[in-house]
């Protein structure tokens, strides 16, 4: 059996390798026009956006020195990046060891919309949850972002 290795390039704990949910990373919701949201909400909101979105700054509660993140991202009216979900919104959660996850997934009969695919921010996959909602999981790779060091809203 392969032993796997968590963000800092150790061996997980139990708690680190138990397939589960470990926050929100990203709110994704529909617009007529992104960029016109994006700007109202640095101006009259505060925060710091990019070409995606805005992406928050948070740290780890079990690794306070480590800092995670989530994306808040208004997409085009229309998209098809939600589909099959006929919904105005999309949820991404954070989840480690999601290859154990979508096992369990597969076993409860949950709908999995695609196969896990690796990037070197992390690790997704796209499901469908029981009220027609499509749900993005991300085994993040937090190191990548904060190497970037572009603007995070705080």
């Amino acid at each position: 059996m392969e032993e796997q290795t968590n963000q800092s390039g150790t061996t997980p704990s139990q708690e680190e390798a138990t397939p589960k949910v470990t926050g929100i990373g990203g709110i994704f919701f529909f617009s007529d026009d992104p960029e016109k949201a994006k700007e109202w909400y640095s101006k009259n909101l505060g925060l710091e956006v990019n070409e995606w979105g805005s992406s928050f700054e948070f740290r780890n509660a079990n690794r306070p020195a480590e800092i995670n993140y989530l994306q808040w991202s208004p997409f085009k009216q229309g998209s098809e990046y939600f589909s099959p979900s006929k919904k105005e919104f999309m949820i991404n959660y954070r989840v480690q060891n999601i290859e154990g996850l979508v096992k369990n997934l597969e076993a409860n009969g949950v709908t999995i919309l695609d196969s896990i695919e690796t990037y070197d921010y992390g690790k997704f996959v796209h499901i469908m949850d029981a009220e027609g909602n499509k749900i993005e999981l991300w085994e993040p790779v937090d190191s990548v972002f904060t190497a970037m060091g572009g603007k995070t809203t705080k």
